[in-house]
């Protein structure tokens, strides 16, 4: 079965833990039986996603609005603005941090997170 979803409809809820962070999930094994996990998050100027690694999964990030810096443990420090893409491989510690520009990215698990 196909989906088509509006971001605009999705409701946004805070992240479990961080602090003016928010997550509108477009596609999840919980919800769609899906095998990754898409959503958008939206960092507040000012918010940080503090060190920490995900031990099972990729994280795959493109950034569609903002400003800030990310550090990943075998690249160090790099700007994120609209047009960057990462890829974190699964294990590998990151941050997000200096949050200058309210930050939307869309963000990819693979393997799904939930």
């Amino acid at each position: 079965m196909s989906i088509v979803r509006n971001l605009s409809q999705i409701q946004e809820t805070p992240h479990p833990f961080l602090k003016n962070v928010g997550m509108r999930t477009l596609y999840s094994e919980r919800e769609d039986g899906g095998d990754i996990t898409c959503f958008v998050v939206r960092c507040s100027v000012g918010s940080e996603i503090e060190e920490h690694v995900h031990p099972d999964e990729a994280d795959i990030i493109y950034v569609l609005q903002g400003r800030a810096t990310m550090w990943i443990e075998d690249r160090g420090s790099f700007s994120l603005e609209p047009g960057v893409f990462v890829v974190v491989p699964k294990g590998l510690k990151h941050r997000t941090y200096d949050v200058e520009e309210v930050l939307l990215i869309y963000d990819v698990f693979s393997p799904p997170m939930f």
